[in-house]
């Protein structure tokens, strides 16, 4: 309701087809469409839906901010290494939200107003560092975030486009139009910072800390760090749980979050371990003018038994030995999807008989079989190389690869390997003869032919190293 008018608040597809807009009076709209089906809008529940989607965000960064009437800001800057990069960071959060039956648009960006424009009105999802100016030059200035009214005065007097109101006077801009479109236009350029309101996930263990004077300097935030981790671990341990996902959360003067996100290898509550970690991302945080609040949010917890830590043999070996701390620091500073282990997989062809998995995973129950050895490296892709061989189905006795020749001294098979024909018909004609081969330099290489030349077969390198 708008007074005593009934207006429609949003349409679907059909009916926006049919002219149908939001703002319509409801009887207009049925003026035009008799038989047309209205539902009361529930903007409370709108707004509850909203919130459950912003805490469900939080899986991608700690700062999470709700923007109604249909938007969530997500601030990616401490977390997007978790996910391998933004790129990715988009791919995974729009394909979760689809298979949840959300429509979505999302954009990445260095401020909240250019990524808002780009997701509503943009062609492209990421724009580059710095250049917002750019990236919302030619968008509508309705992408401003502006009220309706603005945007139809800006549009009386020819201004449409963003990159017009650049080259006209401020002062002019600011008594015509009033201070709003001056605002959101160095808010999107990143003239001017916008502060996001975070939202606080319920029930989650979370500790704070505020100061008396803001602070900044690096060996003090380091001790904060210290402190927040001794009580969010007392609270784990209360709870019976250990932290699998921490998010430290820093509250500049300005109102400006900063925000630092690291995982862990498995549930973890031991202080001078978990500050560490966080200690390694204090480089991503820009304190400003000072701190004045820092935050410290175990994201994700896990139940954690208790175990016995005194009178076990210092001199451990094998599968007793805990390695989790070193792959949680070597996640923190590498990257965590490039701290793994190989596990073998029941395929016959080698570039599909082992996958990457985390590093503490349990151990697979598939083996590799002992009597079919395979190269200390395996490449991911075979290389094409030049290869003369006696007779079609004998090894070759020399060949070119990277533009260096080797001379063969020994070799042995073929190890003939066919097709996965359960997989797609294309792999029931896939036929590899495979040879481990020794060159005159003492040198092991594992190769194969997939054909005679005569039927577009050639010889590959799948392999270096001793088998």
């Amino acid at each position: 309701m708008q007074g005593q008018r009934r207006a429609i608040v949003s349409v679907d597809d059909e009916a926006a087809r049919l002219g149908l807009t939001p703002g319509m009076s409801v009887a207009h709209a049925q003026s035009l469409l008799p038989d047309l089906i209205v539902m009361d809008a529930t903007p409370e529940e709108d707004e509850a839906a909203l919130f459950r989607l912003a805490i469900w965000c939080v899986r991608y960064s700690p700062v999470v901010a709700v923007n109604p009437p249909d938007g969530v800001f997500i601030d990616v800057a401490g977390s997007a290494h978790l996910f391998h990069g933004e790129n990715a960071l988009l791919t995974d959060l729009g394909a979760r939200l689809e298979s949840a039956g959300y429509r979505s648009k999302a954009a990445i960006s260095d401020t909240p107003g250019c990524s808002w424009a780009l997701a509503r009105y943009g062609s492209t999802s990421l724009a580059s560092p710095g250049r917002q100016a750019e990236a919302i030059a030619s968008l509508p200035v309705a992408a401003l975030r502006l009220p309706a009214e603005v945007v139809s005065s800006l549009h009386e007097v020819g201004i449409e486009r963003i990159a017009q109101l650049a080259s006209k006077p401020r002062a002019s801009l600011h008594l015509r139009f009033g201070a709003d479109v001056l605002l959101r236009f160095d808010q999107a350029l990143g003239s001017l910072t916008e502060a996001l309101t975070s939202i606080i996930p319920p029930e989650l263990p979370r500790v704070e800390l505020k100061f008396v004077e803001p602070i900044a300097d690096p060996d003090n935030l380091q001790r904060v760090i210290e402190r927040l981790c001794e009580k969010l671990c007392l609270l784990l341990e209360g709870r019976g749980v250990g932290a699998r996902r921490l998010d430290l959360v820093f509250t500049r003067v300005d109102n400006v979050d900063q925000s630092v996100r690291i995982g862990l290898s498995r549930p973890y509550r031991e202080p001078k371990h978990l500050a560490k970690l966080l200690a390694e991302r204090l480089v991503l945080v820009d304190p400003g003018l000072g701190i004045e609040i820092a935050a410290l949010t175990a994201s994700w917890v896990e139940a954690l038994a208790e175990k016995q830590t005194i009178g076990r043999h210092v001199g451990m070996r094998g599968a007793d030995v805990d390695v989790s701390q070193l792959v949680d620091t070597l996640g923190v500073r590498l990257g965590q999807n490039k701290v793994f282990r190989l596990t073998p997989v029941e395929s016959a062809l080698p570039e599909r008989s082992m996958k990457r998995i985390p590093a503490l995973d349990p151990i697979q129950s598939v083996a590799w079989p002992k009597n079919l050895p395979r190269p200390a490296r395996l490449f991911d892709r075979p290389e094409k190389v030049h290869a003369i061989a006696a007779l079609p189905d004998h090894p070759p006795r020399m060949f070119v690869w990277r533009n260096r020749q080797h001379r063969v001294a020994k070799a042995d098979g073929p190890e003939r390997i066919h097709g996965e024909w359960w997989i797609s018909d294309a792999e029931l004609s896939l036929v590899r003869d495979y040879y481990r081969i020794e060159t005159a330099d003492g040198s092991r290489y594992w190769i194969f032919r997939n054909g005679p030349a005569g039927e577009g077969g050639g010889w590959w390198l799948h392999g270096v190293g001793e088998a």
